[in-house]
Order: structure tokens, then C-alpha cells, then sequence
């Protein structure tokens, strides 16, 4: 029956906040894993960020604290800070490997793998699950200029789907948006119900 077929999501985070925030709407988290409830038995949804662990307060820590306690399983690493060869400072955060790993690890309990990023690395990964008789999705753009998403990832995928024809389910409504809060004010609540605010935080790593 395909109301009982096996789904795990895979989010790239630091990839769909860029490109949630490059159609200019922010990512209710308590309906985007509804809407994938009703699309089958959602067994997990992985959720995969960086996190700056030497500050004092990392903006996306409320968000990671929420979605761990609210049906994520929230897999983190702190960055690497280094200087290029022009001695300029860089922060490094990929979770590429982990997300890879995680997804072929899981591959063989699912039917149905739902990817949330526009990252190209991802073909071959895309490619080896489907090996696996394992049907993937990809969720990005390519709405915007430039596209969100890969070509050859978009073209590997079993199925695209644009994240602007999922927007009115799993964005957030205007009228739910916090009062912007003043500078120096506790920010935990720039997550309510798995609503994150971008826009009431500076130092978001993205």
C-alpha cells in the first residue's frame, strides 16, 4: 500500500536554509515532518548541521535543541576554523560524509529516500541508493537565478520536487512571525513550534 511505504528525509541544513531563504520564506519544521507523515511511514528525518562550538551563543542552537526533542534525529559536528593561502579566515562545516553514510546505512530498511538539498556532490549517492531499488527525491529549486539545484542531481533524482510547490505546507505563515526582538534580549524564542527566525539573529552559520 503506498500510504505504508517506508520514508527516511535527509536534510542538508546549512542548503535548505539558503535556499528557503532565496525565495524569501522561512521552514516550519513541525509541518514540513507532518507533511511527510502523510506520505507514508516516515521510519526518520535526519537533519544535518555545523556548529560554531567556541561561541558563547550559536544562533542555530535553538533550532537544533527544538528539532531533537520534536521527532529529528539531529546529527551535528563542530566547524573547523583555518586560513587560506591568502591568509584569510575560514569557517568549514560540511556534513556531506555523515549525511552519505547515514543515508546508505538506512537505505535497506527504506523504499523511499527524500533528499533536502541542491548540492551536486550528491549524484553519486543518489545513484548507489537507487542500486539499492530505493526510490530518491530531491527537494531544492531551480526557480531561482542560479538554480538551487544541480542539473545532474535533479536529472539522477527518481523525482524533483520544487520546494516553491511545497511552500503553502511547509512554510511558515506570515502571521505566525515573532515580534523582532531587541538586541541583548534572550533569543531562545527565535524558535517557536519549529519555526526558526533567521532574521531575529546576526550570527547565524550558514
Amino acid at each position: 500500500m503506498a500510504d505504508q511505504e517506508r520514508i527516511a528525509l535527509f536534510i542538508d541544513g546549512a542548503n535548505l536554509y539558503a535556499t528557503a531563504k532565496s525565495l524569501g520564506f522561512d521552514i516550519d519544521y513541525k509541518r514540513l515532518l507532518k507533511e511527510f507523515q502523510s506520505r507514508g511511514k516516515l521510519i526518520r528525518a535526519f537533519y544535518y548541521t555545523a556548529l560554531v562550538e567556541d561561541q558563547e551563543y550559536s544562533s542555530i542552537r535553538p533550532l537544533v535543541d527544538w528539532l531533537d526533542y520534536n521527532g529529528y534525529s539531529v546529527v551535528t559536528k563542530p566547524t573547523k576554523e583555518f586560513v587560506d593561502s591568502l591568509g584569510r579566515r575560514k569557517v568549514k562545516g560540511n556534513m556531506d560524509i555523515e549525511l552519505a553514510v547515514d543515508a546508505m546505512e538506512m537505505a535497506e530498511h527504506l523504499d523511499h529516500v527524500v533528499l533536502f538539498s541542491g548540492d551536486g556532490d550528491f549524484r553519486s549517492l543518489v545513484e548507489a541508493i537507487q542500486r539499492k531499488g530505493v526510490r530518491v527525491s530531491v527537494v531544492s529549486t531551480n526557480t531561482t537565478q542560479p538554480a538551487m539545484v544541480a542539473d545532474e542531481l535533479r536529472r539522477q533524482a527518481d523525482e524533483f520536487i520544487d520546494i516553491v510547490h511545497l511552500a503553502a505546507k511547509i512554510g511558515r505563515d506570515a502571521s505566525d512571525r515573532p515580534e523582532r526582538s531587541p538586541r541583548g534580549q534572550d533569543r531562545r524564542s527565535t524558535v517557536q513550534n519549529g519555526q526558526f527566525d533567521p532574521e531575529l539573529v546576526d550570527d547565524r552559520l550558514e
